[in-house]
Formats: structure tokens, C-alpha cells, sequence
């Protein structure tokens, strides 16, 4: 999740952020922070007269405007990964009219609304998983590699580096460049995002696989045009960050899920199904709680996952889109990870 503010909350925790969720769990944060009352500003498809001259007089089209609904509900659609906001339009056209927003990863709104610090926390919780901040992408051309880092306002450069500089001289050019470049992508963590034209991408992920065989899972290649800062640009505008996202929830759910069924088989710190779980949370035992998206709506389950908040678990909600979310709801559709045996 990406957040700020557009200005100082107030005394009171009055204000607004402006939010880009950019996964299912942030998505389901959303479903906590957005409530009946709040005002939620988005750009939105609504349909205006289109031009006035009798022969297209009755032809009509959807264009953008950025509107805001005062909520009445909201609904979390986890098995279309979305999120509904209904309510009346308080600012741009159409004032009064109902109008339900459709809330997707990468749809950028603004919350008005009184953040509590609990609100605060969670919106805190959402944006520090974000891949804001771990992602690194190397713009890589014939003689020159530029490495940045993802922050939430943009690239940041990190370093340039050009062939035969340093300790490297002696080795042939792109050599060079290669193993100066891998000395650095050795110190950062997270996925490495390979960008740029033609085909030296892919020699440097060969040449990474022969020197560093284990990073080379961690990157991940993007075709760009352009070279440079351009090509970092380029990559972020063709997607390749939501790419990462999902990817990087994907293998946070077969992680969480093979470790279920690790402490399953060892007779260890685990719980799975409703009534186990639900009593793990009342013990204050529970570490971490995993919920099927499909389980969301149900009532008991919804306030089994505010109890396990109160008593300061993590919650994450798998998709049953995936193997991992499906291996959950053969247990029940919840399960925990527990800080010891019960």
C-alpha cells in the first residue's frame, strides 16, 4: 500500500490520504479503514452529454472525473479481488446520485474521514509490506549500469557504474561491468528488476547465474526502449511492480501454508478450523492468522479476525485463486500460527 497525506492531520485525527493498494491484503485493510460516514474521493467512468447538435444529440460517453461519495457501505469482494464503496455523491457531478466505486490494486483514492490511531496503525502495518522499499531495478545498457531503488515518491539512484573502473580494469569490458554490478546487487535484499533494450539483460542474468547461482531467483527481466532512468520509468509504467507484488504475495502464502502443515505433522504450534483457532485467540496464544478470502464475509469470522487483532496477531488473507488459499479451505478456511503449543 502507498499512502500520504495531503496535508497535517488536525488536532482531532481529521483528514485526508491519499491510498493505492496494491494487493488482495491491502485491499481487505482498505474494507477496515473505509466506514459509513467517510468521505472517499476517486476518478471515476460517468456518463456526460455528449455534443449538443440535434444529428448526435441522443449519443452519450464516458469520460474520467474525479468525484467523492460519502459512504454508506462497504464490501470487500475477495474472489474478484475488489472492493465496493456505495454511497451518494457529495462532490462533482451528479451530486445526490448513488454511486458504488469498484476499488482494484493500483486504483489510487483519497479517505476523508477521523483516523484513530488504531486506523493509523493498520494503514502503517499495510504500507510497510508494501514493495515500495525492496525492490531495486537495474537499468542496464552497452558500458553502463545505473542501480535504483523503489521509494514511494519514485527511483532513487543508488549508483552509476561504467566498465573498467576499479579493481576490474584488466578483465574484458562487459565483464567488468557485470561483476562490479554483482558486487553491489549482492548487499540488497528483495526482488531485482533487470531493465532495458536489446539483449545484455539476459547476459547479465547468465553471467549472475554462473557467479551467484542463488540470486538469480530474486530477478526478474523488462523489455524497455529507452535506457537509463527512462528505462526505470518505463518498466514501472508497464507494470512490472504489481508483478512483483503478486509474486511477492504468492510466496508469502506457500511460505505460511508450508508451514502449517510443517507444524501439522510435528504435532507443533498450529490451529486450523473455527472452533480451534477461535479458542488459540481466546488463550492469546495465536501469532499469526490466515483466512481464506472466500471466509471473509462470514460473520463469526470477521469477529474472530478483530479478536486476533486486539491481542496484537497479524492477520493475512490468502486468495483461493491460489493452491495455497485452496490447501486453507480444506483446513476450514482459517488456521494459526500459534507462539506455543496449546
Amino acid at each position: 500500500m502507498k499512502a500520504e497525506t495531503t496535508e497535517p492531520l488536525k488536532y482531532d485525527g481529521f483528514g485526508e490520504y491519499k491510498l493505492m493498494p496494491e494487493s488482495v491484503d491491502d485491499l481487505w485493510h482498505l474494507s477496515h479503514l473505509i466506514s459509513p460516514g467517510n468521505t472517499v474521493y476517486a476518478v471515476t467512468l460517468r456518463t456526460v452529454d455528449g455534443p449538443t447538435d440535434k444529428l448526435r444529440s441522443e449519443k452519450l460517453e464516458k469520460r474520467p472525473v474525479r468525484i467523492g461519495v460519502k459512504c454508506e457501505k462497504v464490501e470487500f469482494v475477495p474472489g474478484s479481488a475488489r472492493l465496493r464503496v456505495f454511497g451518494t455523491i457529495s462532490f462533482g457531478p451528479d451530486m445526490g446520485q448513488h454511486h458504488a466505486l469498484n476499488i482494484e490494486a493500483g486504483y489510487e483514492i483519497s479517505v476523508v474521514r477521523q483516523w484513530r490511531s488504531v486506523d493509523l496503525a493498520r494503514l502503517e502495518r499495510a504500507v510497510s509490506s508494501s514493495v515500495h522499499g525492496v525492490v531495486h531495478i537495474v537499468a542496464i545498457e552497452d558500458g553502463e549500469a545505473e542501480l535504483y531503488r523503489v521509494r514511494q515518491y519514485g527511483p532513487e539512484r543508488i549508483t552509476t557504474l561504467t566498465v573498467g573502473s576499479g579493481k576490474t580494469a584488466e578483465l574484458d569490458s562487459r565483464q567488468a561491468l557485470y561483476a562490479e554490478l554483482l558486487v553491489f546487487l549482492e548487499k540488497v535484499t528483495g526482488p531485482i528488476v533487470v531493465a532495458g533494450p536489446g539483449f545484455i539483460k539476459e547476459d547479465f542474468v547468465q553471467y549472475a547465474k554462473n557467479k551467484a547461482p542463488d540470486m538469480v531467483g530474486r530477478i526478474l527481466l523488462a523489455d524497455t526502449r529507452r535506457t537509463g532512468y527512462g528505462a526505470v520509468q518505463e518498466a514501472i509504467g508497464n507494470g512490472v511492480l504489481t508483478r512483483i507484488s503478486e509474486d511477492l504475495q504468492l510466496a508469502k502464502e506457500v511460505s505460511f501454508m508450508n508451514e502449517v502443515f510443517l507444524r501439522i505433522g510435528q504435532n507443533g504450534a498450529v490451529s486450523y478450523g473455527m472452533k480451534e483457532v477461535r479458542q488459540a485467540i481466546d488463550y492469546g496464544a495465536v501469532e499469526t492468522v490466515l483466512v481464506a478470502d472466500s471466509f471473509i464475509k462470514n460473520d463469526k469470522v470477521s469477529k474472530m479476525i478483530d479478536n486476533a487483532e486486539r491481542i496484537g496477531a497479524v492477520v493475512v488473507i490468502l486468495s483461493t485463486e491460489f493452491e495455497p488459499g485452496n490447501r486453507l479451505e480444506g483446513l476450514g478456511g482459517v488456521a494459526a500460527l500459534l507462539r506455543y503449543k496449546i
